[in-house]
């Protein structure tokens, strides 16, 4: 895999980060160049160990029916942790009802990353748990643009692993290179990403996320893709950063004993219009600013939409100078405007 030697270069380069737990993530240009070559990114390591465990240990309180978690199912007293964990295979929006899960959301390091790829201005959109249980299903091939529309299209994902992942128990498997596609509608999404009649050869689907390929009408797009589908083996702590029209999957959970935990945000660049789930008054202003309506955080998770308008004009003037420190800018003369003519 061409990533594995930019992850390799990537550990080498950001050493330094593991000196603080929150230590600012720095996206170097040979990851941000594989984000864009291969329609993902892994970044080892940048949630750190102790924010994993608490959220392991919040997991199982909610499955042992310590902790209530609203929009998630109840647990049913006498149920067996078996019953328990199937319930709870995926709940949607946890963020909107449970501090912790506002804070991963908005985790600064996560946060650190995605204003390098998809930024400077990020909204937080959606958050989902996923914590697949032995013998729990998988999701077939998807496109999740397909499922949140953005315009100017900028949806990024981020899948913090929780435990560790690989091809036995469930691992996510992308299809690098897909995310040069655009997006399939089926016949009720015609016109949501692209102009009707716009492309000439974008094709009707249907069946999007079956788990079943015969079933799936993406699974024709996917063989196109000939030895690029690859699975992404991670540990606690990993993050898995990918682009909006990627192909991806899962398989089922094979093994007999281990979960596949996982947290997953959902995230564009704040200038980006939505009408998906209410629209941009309902999501989060992650990082730096945007024109458009923002909310904030339910649970006061420190991010830019609690600071002022001021204070987030302010933080849009620095700049990145040559040697690669942050510094204060002064206004921009005519040379750091850009040119007038061409």
């Amino acid at each position: 895999m061409a990533t594995v030697a930019v992850e390799q270069t990537t550990s080498e380069a950001n050493e330094a980060n593991k000196t603080a737990d929150h230590a600012r993530y720095r996206v170097s240009v040979a990851e941000y160049r594989s984000f864009a070559r291969e329609g993902y990114l892994i970044v080892r390591g940048l949630v750190p160990p102790e924010d994993v465990a608490a959220f392991i240990a919040h997991t199982d309180d909610v499955l042992a029916g310590r902790e209530p978690l609203p929009g998630a199912p109840h647990v049913i007293q006498g149920w067996s942790a078996e019953e328990a964990e199937k319930a709870f295979n995926r709940t949607f929006m946890p963020h909107l009802h449970h501090p912790l899960h506002e804070r991963f959301l908005l985790h600064e390091r996560v946060l650190d990353v995605l204003e390098a790829l998809i930024g400077p201005d990020v909204m937080a959109m959606q958050s989902m748990l996923f914590l697949k249980s032995p013998g729990s299903p998988g999701q077939g091939y998807h496109q999740d643009a397909y499922y949140i529309p953005t315009r100017p299209d900028t949806l990024c994902g981020a899948w913090i692993a929780l435990d560790p992942a690989d091809e036995e128990n469930g691992c996510l498997w992308m299809t690098r290179g897909s995310q040069f596609e655009p997006v399939y509608p089926d016949t009720q999404k015609i016109g949501q990403n692209h102009a009707p009649d716009a492309l000439n050869g974008l094709t009707l689907i249907h069946g999007a996320s079956d788990p079943d390929e015969t079933a799936n009408g993406l699974t024709p797009i996917a063989a196109q893709f000939v030895g690029q589908e690859v699975p992404v083996t991670v540990e606690p702590g990993d993050v898995v950063f990918f682009q909006g029209h990627i192909l991806h999957r899962s398989h089922h959970n094979a093994s007999a004993n281990r979960y596949r935990r996982s947290f997953v945000g959902h995230y564009a660049n704040a200038r980006s219009y939505t009408e998906w789930h209410g629209g941009n008054g309902e999501h989060i202003l992650a990082r730096g600013d945007t024109h458009l309506p923002f909310a904030t955080p339910r649970f006061g998770t420190p991010c830019a939409a609690l600071r002022t308008a001021e204070e987030r004009a302010a933080g849009a003037t620095r700049m990145l100078v040559a040697d690669g420190d942050m510094m204060g800018s002064e206004e921009m003369g005519d040379a750091q405007r850009g040119p007038t003519t061409h």
